[in-house]
């Protein structure tokens, strides 16, 4: 079995894949716009002018797909009940993450030393994705 995240950036999603590829890493492995689909859409899903949005792309963040799309390209993005979290070797790489996914968001606990991390912290980036960054713990 595999489970993976799909988000859907309601019409920010290049946007978003920029910021991704490159505060993460993350490498475009597929990308169709609604334009390339064999199926257009039904009439009046999509506003006019979303011929060039993101239909569906898939990211990877080394071992971790996730899927993205623009959606109904509504420009009101939601993401609420979950996180992803993004787990570093590194002390400093934590807080180069942390601070470029944060800017334009909403920290919303900054970066300390836990009992279970040497950093971690919790935020939504500038499209509200939340997102927990830490460090590998200790020894």
């Amino acid at each position: 079995m595999l489970v993976q995240p799909y988000l859907f950036f309601d019409g920010r999603c290049d946007e978003a894949i920029a910021l991704y590829r490159k505060v993460l890493g993350a490498e475009v492995t597929m990308l169709m716009r609604f334009r390339e689909s064999p199926d257009p859409a039904p009439s009046g899903v999509l506003p006019v002018g979303s011929e060039d949005k993101v239909m569906h792309a898939n990211l990877s963040f080394g071992d971790t797909q996730v899927m993205v799309s623009d959606g109904r390209c509504t420009g009101q993005p939601g993401f609420q009940g979950f996180a992803l979290t993004v787990s570093l070797a590194d002390v400093a790489e934590v807080e180069r993450v942390f601070g470029a996914l944060a800017d334009g968001g909403q920290v919303q606990m900054p970066l300390e030393r836990t009992f279970w991390s040497p950093r971690f912290g919790m935020l939504a980036d500038r499209f509200g994705v939340s997102w927990m960054v830490m460090a590998a713990p200790e020894g």
